[in-house]
């Protein structure tokens, strides 16, 4: 199942895009990463059947246990692409979240979205780990 982060404005070189690299070298899965302008651009057109998970302030918090399921299941139900969206600085419309089918949040408080990207990839590492056995993730 490959995992897509879609993510509006340039991370260029800074601290959060070497932690993006370093998670996304560890991955075993396939990533595809995609970048759009803070404003205009359309999402791809996805090619295979897809699962769109936004995030939002306003969306569940998983732990990291419940994320890994998330992802597994889907991955057991022969969905081929989970699409991770973060919007620009104004979030997601109504429209967007609507057809989501997933809204994820990390926490309560408002991250930038370079930040977001970063956390997203380490979850996504640490939600492969889970699933692999692997002892990256260690429950207390």
């Amino acid at each position: 199942m490959r995992l897509h982060v879609i993510a509006r404005g340039k991370i260029a070189r800074s601290p959060e895009a070497e932690l993006v690299a370093r998670y996304e070298k560890r991955l075993t899965w396939p990533v595809k990463l995609t970048e759009l302008p803070e404003t205009g651009g359309k999402i791809p057109e996805p090619q295979t059947p897809f699962k769109t998970v936004l995030l939002d302030e306003r969306g569940k918090q998983f732990d990291s246990q419940s994320f890994a399921a998330l992802l597994g299941g889907w991955r057991d139900d022969g969905m081929r692409e989970v699409r991770f969206v973060i919007g620009a600085a104004d979030g997601h419309t109504r429209e967007e979240r609507d057809q989501a089918d997933v809204l994820l949040a990390f926490g309560k408080a408002t991250w930038p979205h370079l930040i977001a990207r970063a956390m997203l990839m380490e979850q996504l590492y640490r939600a492969t780990t889970i699933l692999a056995g692997h002892p990256y993730h260690r429950a207390g």
